[in-house]
């Protein structure tokens, strides 16, 4: 078995690919920009673990170090407007290191595409495997269309295209042709590639059986949830940019992501060699049909098991510093908002409740209020409150929480959410849950804001009657709704 270097392992299918590897019996190293931040996942003990960023020539030789295979899974396309020259950036020390380590393969995960002119985003997916293979190091590129799996960005914007539109204007491209592919399935190529010998780099397109329409792949997943189809209506005036804000604003997709994936979907997107089927077999029991992908798609939802989401994963320009301690915000600009309750209710209890907030749950208190300020983001390129959350019941370091992330998680008796919405400055949210003597809790709730300039302290000055609702109602009805779990529970027992 064999030495095996992963990057992107926080993304949306390096965090299912590494415990893959794993069983398959591999040794496996990850890199990431804060080792912290894969300490709640199922295989972290089971890795090596290198700390750096992709551009930095120095972690990326560390990671690269005594390896066979390499796994290229990184992409900014969230990061900002100059993703090309991030990814190519990257691109270019991996590779480098590679080839200096004397790395046996490299493993590529693109994009499906066509032949002739292509979008920025699938432009600048070929120009990486292009900068892979210019490293002497054989690369194998396997390129996919869309992953339809739990998670994925695909299947979350036909999810929610479909599940708030009945009747969608929508451009020509929804009657371009797609190959979409399970998650399992593409899993299955990455998996065997780490077993490819090759002499020279090769490109292969893996895709599922079935070639559809994006209308198509709609109207399916429509009758797989138990939705009316969509009325489809192809309109020529609604051009590639419109189509990006209405997909912005409809589904979890922020506008930095829509754009690009929008683009992308100009073009058909099809398998158009089967040069797979050489180096790796397709999986015993065949490809995934794209209806029984979304069915199991959906039962993992249902059974509150998704493993990884799109949005879990950092992107590359995204500011990533943790909240200073208490004392070390002496000299800054400090604005908070805090509230303390005495209950009835164990530590236990309370701190279920707070491990659900968000998503389906929402924030105990004016609610649309919430989805307002949502949309609002949402409209100026933010990340709005769509994003929901991975399961409904436990959080990870580093999960998405609608438009925060988890930043600290002390199971029991800390939870500090960061800001990742558009605002002058940054802000965070934590919840404290301590025990008291009498078996009840103490509940601390803290709004924590660094205002950015004049306009920062705008911001906070003008939502300040605002805040005095939220905060009060949420503490007020977190603690009551923990109380009376805790009535239940000692009911029930």
């Amino acid at each position: 078995m064999a030495l095996i270097a992963v990057t992107g392992a926080t993304g949306y299918i390096g965090g299912r690919l590494v415990p893959q590897l794993l069983a398959a019996g591999h040794t496996v190293r990850v890199l990431t920009r804060r080792a912290e931040s894969l300490r709640d996942v199922p295989w972290r003990d089971e890795v090596e673990v290198v700390q750096g960023d992709l551009s930095d020539a120095e972690p990326a030789r560390r990671l690269c170090a005594d390896v066979e295979v390499v796994y290229f899974l990184v992409h900014s396309m969230t990061g900002g407007r100059d993703f090309a020259a991030t990814d190519k950036q990257c691109a270019d020390t991996v590779g480098e290191a590679a080839a200096q380590a004397g790395v046996r393969l490299v493993v590529y995960l693109s994009g499906l595409h066509p032949d002739g002119e292509l979008s920025p985003h699938l432009r600048s997916r070929v120009e990486v495997g292009e900068i892979l293979e210019a490293s002497g190091v054989p690369t194998l590129t396997l390129q996919a269309g869309l992953v339809i799996g739990s998670g994925s960005a695909s299947f979350e914007m036909i999810r929610h295209l479909t599940d708030v539109l009945p009747v969608m204007p929508s451009p020509r491209w929804v009657m371009n042709r797609i190959q979409p592919i399970a998650v399992r399935d593409a899993l299955h190529y990455l998996t065997l590639a780490a077993d490819v010998d090759l002499s020279a780099s090769r490109r292969c397109d893996i895709g599922g059986p079935d070639v559809h329409t994006y209308a198509d792949l709609m109207k399916t997943y429509a009758r797989a949830a138990g939705l009316r189809e969509p009325t489809v209506l192809p309109l020529p005036v609604l051009t590639p940019w419109l189509a990006a804000q209405w997909v912005n604003l409809v589904t979890p997709i922020p506008r930095s992501l829509a754009v690009p994936l929008v683009q992308s979907l100009q073009h058909d997107c099809v398998v158009q060699e089967r040069g797979i089927d050489e180096l790796i077999a397709p999986p015993e029991a065949g490809l995934t049909r794209y209806r029984v992908a979304v069915d199991l798609a959906l039962e993992k939802m249902t059974a509150d098991r998704v493993e990884t989401t799109w949005a879990a994963a950092h992107p590359l320009e995204a500011p990533s510093e943790p909240l200073p301690s208490d004392p070390e915000w002496s000299g800054r600009t400090v604005l908070s908002d805090e509230r303390a309750v005495r209950t009835t209710a164990p530590p236990q209890a309370v701190f279920a409740v707070v491990q659900g907030i968000g998503g389906e749950k929402g924030y105990f208190s004016l609610s649309k209020a919430w989805r307002l300020r949502g949309y609002a983001d949402k409209i100026i390129g933010g990340v709005g409150l769509g994003r929901g959350r991975r399961s409904r019941e436990t959080l990870q370091l580093g999960d998405v929480v609608d438009w925060w992330r988890v930043e600290r998680l002390d199971p029991g008796r800390l939870l500090r959410l960061r800001a990742e919405m558009k605002v002058p400055g940054q802000a965070w949210l934590e919840f404290t849950v301590e025990p008291e003597a009498d078996g009840g809790s103490r509940y601390t709730q803290r709004a924590i804001f660094f205002p950015s300039g004049l306009a920062g302290r705008l911001y906070w000055l003008a939502l300040t009657p605002f805040h005095a609702v939220i905060f009060r109602n949420m503490a007020a009805r977190l603690t009551a709704e923990a109380e009376a779990r805790s009535r239940t529970e000692r009911r029930e027992t």
